[in-house]
């Protein structure tokens, strides 16, 4: 499911601009060959909101200009669905963008490669272990920390572990996900199965801790959640950590996030090559851009991802909050998709009858 960052404060285009400029004069040189006697054409796809008015104002234009070539970006989620009706020998894109566990039902059916490396794409030898482990096909550019946020002026104890939801003062004020169509609803159910049974893999733990989370308050998407917690419709519920941060200094909010002594759970960026694409080298080329340090501060920085190249350097407020270090990248636990993919209509079975029963 997208989890992207939708209706935010907008960056002026003249920041943009020059943000671009910047991305093509530090354009470097290591990445993959472009023949470039004539101009072709890369399908991708990438979010909208701030992560698109950047893409379009500035990451791109500066791609284009530095591989001679145009980008042709959707922005119209969902991308999978019109992926899997396209021919595989002429997909409709040639980057998939998305988050994991999307990447793992194309991968399986054969619609994205299952790893990509430095072979192929340079900069790969430069990201966190997460960015590429066995939880991972394609290769993750961002990651997210999914925790808990809460508000701050409803006299509430910072959270510090994820049992704390389940606290019955917030009976009634707490938020989480319609399961079925929410990968963060989907991650915090295999969480409830490691914080109060054997593993992430054990459902009957993480049934029975869904149901003691009754009455919670549900929504379908990360920007309804921030809504909740921003209105106070919610005091406590399940959220990326940038869909708080995002509300800090001229837009500073009553809110905040915390990490689970027991882990965060990861929310992947991910990109990854279509088999059957026509430009497939100018494909590797456009995710080895993605993963230079200066593409990844600018839109670390913008949206309060945190950067998979190890080499990114952020300003001292980011690097604070976001997954910067090796001990901090320790504390991320990656689902196994493959595993709940497989799984999935059982599952959404059973929790459609726990939360409505």
């Amino acid at each position: 499911m997208m989890e992207t960052n939708r209706g935010f404060a907008m960056i002026t285009r003249r920041k943009a601009l020059r943000a671009g400029a910047g991305l093509a004069a530090l354009a470097t040189v290591g990445a993959p060959s472009i023949l470039h006697a004539q101009t072709k054409t890369l399908k991708i796809t990438t979010w909208g909101g701030k992560w698109g008015e950047i893409m379009k104002a500035a990451v791109l234009p500066a791609f284009e200009k530095e591989f001679k070539c145009t980008v042709s970006a959707d922005q119209a989620f969902p991308f999978l669905p019109k992926l899997q009706v396209s021919s595989k020998n002429d997909p409709i894109y040639d980057v998939l963008h998305t988050n994991s566990n999307e990447q793992w039902n194309a991968v399986t059916e054969g619609l994205v490669m299952n790893k990509i490396t430095a072979k192929e794409v340079p900069n790969v030898a430069d990201v966190y272990p997460y960015a590429v482990s066995d939880k991972i096909v394609g290769v993750t550019i961002f990651t997210s920390a999914i925790g808990l946020g809460f508000r701050t002026d409803k006299g509430l104890t910072k959270p510090t572990s994820w049992k704390d939801l389940a606290d019955p003062k917030l009976a009634g004020s707490r938020g989480g996900y319609l399961i079925p169509v929410n990968s963060l609803g989907q991650a915090h159910l295999m969480m409830l199965g490691k914080v109060y049974g054997k593993g992430l893999t054990d459902l009957d733990a993480a049934y029975k801790a869904l149901e003691a989370l009754k009455p919670i308050k549900l929504v379908d998407f990360t920007g309804q959640m921030e809504k909740m917690l921003l209105s106070a419709e919610v005091s406590m519920g399940v959220i990326h950590d940038s869909g708080v941060y995002r509300y800090e200094g001229a837009n500073m909010q009553p809110v905040d996030f915390a990490s689970p002594s027991e882990g965060v759970l990861a929310l992947e960026q991910v990109l990854n090559v279509t088999p059957g694409s026509k430009v497939k080298e100018l494909a590797f080329a456009y995710i080895d851009y993605m993963l230079r340090p200066d593409v990844q501060k600018l839109l670390a920085e913008a949206v309060w991802y945190s950067p998979a190249n190890k080499k990114v350097k952020l300003e001292a407020k980011y690097d604070a909050k976001l997954l910067t270090t090796p001990e901090k990248v320790a504390t991320l636990i990656q689902p196994d998709w493959k595993w709940y993919n497989a799984r999935r209509e059982d599952i959404d079975a059973r929790v459609t009858k726990i939360l409505k029963g």
